[in-house]
């Protein structure tokens, strides 16, 4: 089998909310989502998404994954989707680094071997372990009582995993982690999330303000060095992710012991055959996850649900269901939330089926 040809979409996903808001003051009101397109000789097609939180989260925006897909068509042309690490070897050659780009392609290229074996992705990455996934609701960085009210919300839809959106002024923070602990019942779990927002000495006051809080500290400075100081400084459990963005990385964070769990971002490993490659290593280390994505609509859904599914149970701390954060609904068979959980596709593939109509015309196509 061969590639013969590439169609690339974009897509805007407004938010039920209105507008996602996180450290620092960064907020997205619609997310630029690509979907790619990769049609073989075989007469089978598969389907992926990539979709940066705007351009201020991670070292990715959404006009840059369809310029850097565009540059990379033309070497891909030709080669076996279904032969996944080669492919991803001639990807890194042809491109060094931007792993958001490659992700698109990398997940459509799954769908088309699930489709070729008629097989769902998860049993190709590795067997379904469970019925269903257990999700978390991440919650926009608000005054204390909003987002105590707002978890109020999603805990009558479900819900029992809370990421709480911090990072900003330490005594606000401090006020929001408690309003929200509060309002929690047994069995529920709290994860403070600063995105790299705080400064160690604001890292510290915060960690030791809520120490008495069962409450989970993620990612609260920029800087790998800078997290694990803090780290050393508390007892409460310890997430890391935007640090987390390769191999060594999760190896540099294991031997010194820097967290407790972390987060594996597909577009940030460069797609499925990466982030699963983290996935394992992470399994064998001992270290429990968070499988998600930086953001998207029903086919990243579908791509975290697969990647999710296939990872034992115990080793998942929880992902994400991103097509019901959004208004408009790009693919049937996705996911769908139920109760706090979901379950992947057991069709060929990814499982869904894209809506042209809502996609619209292709932006570039080779």
């Amino acid at each position: 089998m061969k590639i013969t040809g590439l169609s690339v979409y974009q897509v805007d996903l407004p938010l039920h909310e209105g507008n996602y808001s996180w450290s620092e003051g960064k907020s997205v009101d619609v997310f630029d989502s690509t979907v790619v397109q990769v049609e073989t000789d075989a007469g089978i097609s598969g389907f992926g998404e990539v979709c940066p939180l705007g351009p201020v989260y991670l070292p990715a925006y959404a006009a840059g994954a369809r310029a850097g897909i565009e540059q990379l068509a033309p070497a891909i042309i030709g080669a076996n989707p279904t032969e996944l690490t080669a492919l991803n070897r001639l990807m890194d050659y042809t491109m060094k680094g931007h792993p958001y780009v490659k992700s698109a392609i990398d997940m459509a290229c799954w769908d088309i071997l699930g489709k070729a074996a008629q097989l769902p992705v998860c049993s190709l990455l590795g067997g379904r372990y469970d019925d269903d996934v257990l999700l978390y609701r991440a919650i926009s960085q608000r005054p204390a009582d909003e987002m105590a009210a707002n978890v109020r919300s999603y805990r009558e839809e479900g819900y029992r995993r809370f990421q709480l959106k911090v990072g900003g002024d330490a005594n606000d923070d401090i006020d929001r982690i408690r309003a929200v602990a509060d309002v929690l019942q047994p069995g529920d779990k709290l994860v403070a999330d600063a995105n790299t927002g705080w400064l160690m000495h604001e890292a510290m006051r915060v960690a030791d303000a809520v120490r008495d809080i069962d409450v989970y500290f993620e990612q609260p400075c920029a800087s790998y060095e800078q997290c694990l100081s803090i780290r050393r400084h508390t007892n409460l459990p310890f997430v890391l992710d935007e640090v987390i963005d390769s191999i060594g990385a999760i190896l540099r964070g294991a031997a010194d012991q820097a967290m407790d769990v972390v987060n594996i971002k597909i577009s940030k490993f460069g797609g499925l055959t990466k982030a699963r490659q983290a996935r394992d290593l992470c399994v064998e280390l001992g270290i429990a996850m968070t499988l998600e994505d930086s953001w998207g609509g029903d086919i990243i859904t579908a791509a975290i649900a697969h990647l999710a599914h296939s990872t034992p149970t115990e080793y998942r701390f929880t992902s994400t269901d991103f097509n019901s954060y959004v208004t408009k609904s790009i693919a049937s068979g996705a996911p769908q939330r139920v109760d706090g959980r979901m379950s992947a596709s057991t069709d060929p593939g990814l499982g869904i089926v894209p809506k042209f109509d809502v996609l619209g015309d292709p932006v570039w196509r080779c």
